[in-house]
């Protein structure tokens, strides 16, 4: 503990070069160097400016005259001029709408019980309705907006007096109707061609576990698990899975399928903070030098720079394979080196997948942004105080992602498929994206 103690007083702490910037100490983090701009901001000479566009509605029209002259306080001659100005902005006065529905029950001799209509602005026994229910959600679960925060928009701006247990209780309420679009989200990126996976920790009632992000093109599904390793992929996976996998190259992954592409830039990530470290001797630099050409050849071969037969295409495929086997299997005698060799040894081909199948990436970048609001909502929520509000952000986490991936307004679609649930007991399918026609 004491050594402990003095290391971290000194700065000295070994720290990987993936190591979370969350986990750095802000004194042990380097200067940004600031980024020099390429040229004067706004608009080249000669091309129009870009405006807030015309409202095509207007709502309320005022007419402003002056009385006298606002200097010399003299009479004024009118005239014909005038000129227009628009402003948009929100009422001065929102405040929550209160309706009171009398229901009637009438009797219905053929089947001898009363009836009676459904009330479909509100859940069953629920007196805030869908609007402050989806709207609400939305803000924690889709923006990371905390729950403090939202109660003084809606106790303090909209006049409306909400308590954290209230809307807790909603959000649990809303993810139980909502879970068929969360299990339906789960089928269609199992049925993904191209699947990126990512995970980040996650605290459950003060236990660390982990949120798991799958995302497709259209689709993103989250999941909180307790474990990191294969246990948690088990839970996602209940079938074989026939599509490329877009992953890291943590250990988990591999049991998934046989069809892999692992990311380039973790790869290249531990060569740059290697060369930045003091660790860069021996015979490094001829390591290092060999990875990053055969890396800038394989983007080349991507490109299609050179117009190649098919046969010539595999024959250079064939070719990236071979060298990086064959820096795999060198004795090197770094010890960076040595590490990343054994990586190139068990994931050589697993790094040329996007040459051999299109469509395919070569980098995790789509599973770390679709991971990358979980990581921002962590930091204000501090994580889950129970396993019920891990499987509530779970679920609500991945439809809101998903219906912003899908274009599609999160409010208007919650708000519809409550309705339509409150007055049939059945939830509607979950809405596909529109084509740029519709």
């Amino acid at each position: 503990m004491l050594q402990l103690s003095v290391a971290v007083a000194a700065g000295t702490i070994p720290l990987g070069p993936n190591t979370p910037s969350g986990s750095i100490a802000p004194y042990l983090k380097p200067n940004a160097n600031p980024k020099k701009k390429k040229g004067k901001a706004g608009p080249k000479p000669g091309h129009d400016g870009h405006y807030r566009p015309i409202p095509t509605r207007i709502d309320k029209r005022q007419t402003h005259q002056l009385e006298v002259c606002p200097c010399c306080q003299g009479a004024l001659q009118r005239t014909d001029r005038q000129r227009l100005r628009i402003i948009e902005d929100i009422p001065d006065d929102l405040h929550a709408q209160t309706t009171e529905h009398t229901i009637h029950r009438d009797w219905c001799p053929k089947c001898k019980k009363q009836v009676e209509p459904v009330v479909p602005d509100a859940l069953p026994g629920c007196q805030l309705g869908h609007r402050t229910t989806v709207l609400s959600a939305w803000l924690h679960y889709g923006l990371g907006t905390t729950t403090s925060q939202i109660l003084e928009v809606f106790n303090g701006h909209l006049q409306m007096k909400l308590s954290a247990g209230g809307l807790t209780e909603i959000w649990h309420r809303l993810a139980e109707v909502l879970e068929p679009w969360y299990e339906q989200i789960h089928r269609e990126c199992l049925l993904a061609g191209v699947l990126h996976a990512d995970e980040t920790g996650w605290r459950t009632e003060g236990v660390t576990s982990w949120l798991w992000c799958f995302a497709r093109d259209d689709a993103t599904y989250y999941r909180i698990h307790p474990k990191r390793g294969h246990e948690a992929l088990k839970v996602f996976f209940t079938e074989a899975f026939q599509g490329v996998l877009v992953s890291d190259f943590w250990k988990a992954y591999d049991i998934v399928t046989q069809k892999r592409q692992k990311c380039w830039p973790h790869l290249l990530r531990d060569l740059t903070a290697v060369d930045e470290g003091s660790e860069s001797g021996e015979d490094w630099p001829e390591f290092c030098k060999k990875l990053w050409r055969i890396y800038a050849d394989a983007v080349r071969l991507e490109a299609g720079i050179e117009e190649l037969q098919q046969e010539s295409y595999d024959s250079r495929l064939l070719r990236l394979k071979t060298r990086i086997t064959d820096l795999a299997v060198r004795p090197w005698t770094n010890r960076h080196a040595r590490r990343l060799a054994k990586r190139l040894f068990d994931y050589g081909d697993d790094l040329l997948t996007f040459l051999e199948i299109e469509g395919v990436p070569k980098s995790n970048n789509k599973g770390e942004r679709e991971i990358r609001p979980g990581v921002m909502m962590r930091k204000v929520s501090f994580g889950s105080y129970s396993q019920q509000g891990a499987r509530t952000r779970s679920i609500l986490m991945s439809i809101y992602r998903t219906l912003k991936l899908r274009d599609l307004d999160p409010l208007k679609e919650t708000e519809s498929a409550l309705r339509t649930y409150t007055l049939t007991g059945k939830l509607p399918a979950l809405p596909v994206k529109l084509s740029s026609g519709e």
